[in-house]
């Protein structure tokens, strides 16, 4: 028994090693799967805060088998392992390992449940069957329906290294986006002058509307790219994505309020003063309306408008607006609260 269950440990305790997704041009496609069932439906909607389930099940259980998960990272297009298992024991890997587990619902299912999802959840995910010389797949996508917004610091534009925008992000409540995310919100209306970074470390901006100062009226509209650039010297403003979050609010406190009496109307609450992130997906996700402008996080003023009028900015299209970041001491505005679970 004991000679047993070492070798069940050592099959788990091989190294993760670091692969890639992507098949070189010109190699045979892989072959028909054996052991895997495709999975109905290859891509996984949830939310921010929920619990979501990847499907992965075999139709046969091989002899000495392994099941590993992994996940492409965006940022390097690399592969991380995640869990493996050989039906028996299991062993996690890497920092989703505190929320992830298999559900395991009978001899045959090995598929992934994540736990209190994350923004940096969403992406590609892989089941891969390790068999000897029958190894075999399925891929997955978990997808978080969200928001793109473009963001700079309040000493003005194209200020931040890679890293200043990735870290900017994360303290309003949302991550660099992918390209996937920023094409995406390109098709839905965003129109941003402004070159900024994204997750991969590449540099883009998204154009509906062709115009002389956004290179020039003949570029056909769509998101134009300066490519990869170096993460240390260069600096442009950053492209933030953001998820609603299950179970919170935000709402507007009406008053005439320096910086530090927003954050403290918030406080006497029981919320905080929002950030620029959960603004921008309560008005995606709440249709959050509202013509007064009101202090955020970051020593920003902004408003949001899901239905265009003329009272309020008069921009034809709905959006978050902005005051810019004004003296905090100004007595002008109200204040924007966020209340979590």
């Amino acid at each position: 028994l004991q000679l047993l269950l070492l070798g069940c440990l050592w099959l788990l305790a091989a190294p993760p090693a670091l692969s890639i997704f992507q098949r070189p041009t010109g190699s045979p496609a892989p072959p028909r799967l054996q052991y895997l069932l495709e999975p109905l439906h290859s891509t996984v909607h949830t939310q921010r805060g929920a619990t979501a389930t990847l499907p992965c099940v075999l139709r046969a259980l091989p002899r000495n088998y392994r099941v590993k998960w992994s996940k492409v990272e965006p940022a390097n297009y690399r592969e991380s392992i995640i869990i493996i298992t050989n039906g028996l024991y299991h062993k996690n890997y890497g920092p989703l390992s505190p929320r992830v587990s298999l559900r395991h619902s009978h001899r045959y299912d090995a598929s992934l449940t994540i736990t209190g999802v994350a923004l940096e959840d969403e992406g590609r995910y892989r089941c891969q069957l390790v068999n000897g010389l029958e190894d075999e797949s399925v891929s997955l996508t978990l997808h978080l329906e969200g928001v793109v917004f473009p963001y700079q610091p309040s000493n003005g534009r194209y200020k931040f290294n890679y890293h200043e925008a990735k870290r900017a992000c994360e303290q309003q409540d949302s991550r660099l986006a992918t390209y996937q995310q920023l094409y995406k919100a390109w098709t839905e209306g965003l129109d941003w002058c402004n070159a900024g970074w994204i997750l991969d470390g590449t540099v883009h901006y998204p154009i509906i509307n062709s115009r002389e100062p956004c290179g020039g009226r003949l570029l056909l509209p769509g998101v134009r790219s300066y490519g990869a650039r170096d993460k240390q010297k260069d600096r442009f403003d950053a492209f933030c994505f953001t998820s609603a979050l299950q179970g919170s609010q935000v709402y507007f406190i009406r008053g005439h309020l320096n910086f530090k009496e927003a954050g403290q109307a918030c406080r006497n609450h029981g919320a905080t003063i929002a950030k620029v992130g959960q603004l921008y997906s309560a008005w995606k996700f709440s249709q959050l309306d509202r013509c007064d402008g009101g202090w955020l996080a970051d020593g920003s003023v902004r408003y949001p408008i899901t239905t265009p009028r003329q009272r309020c900015g008069g921009l034809p299209d709905p959006g978050v607006r902005s005051f810019g970041f004004p003296s905090k001491e100004m007595r002008t505005y109200g204040t924007y609260c966020f209340a979590g679970k």
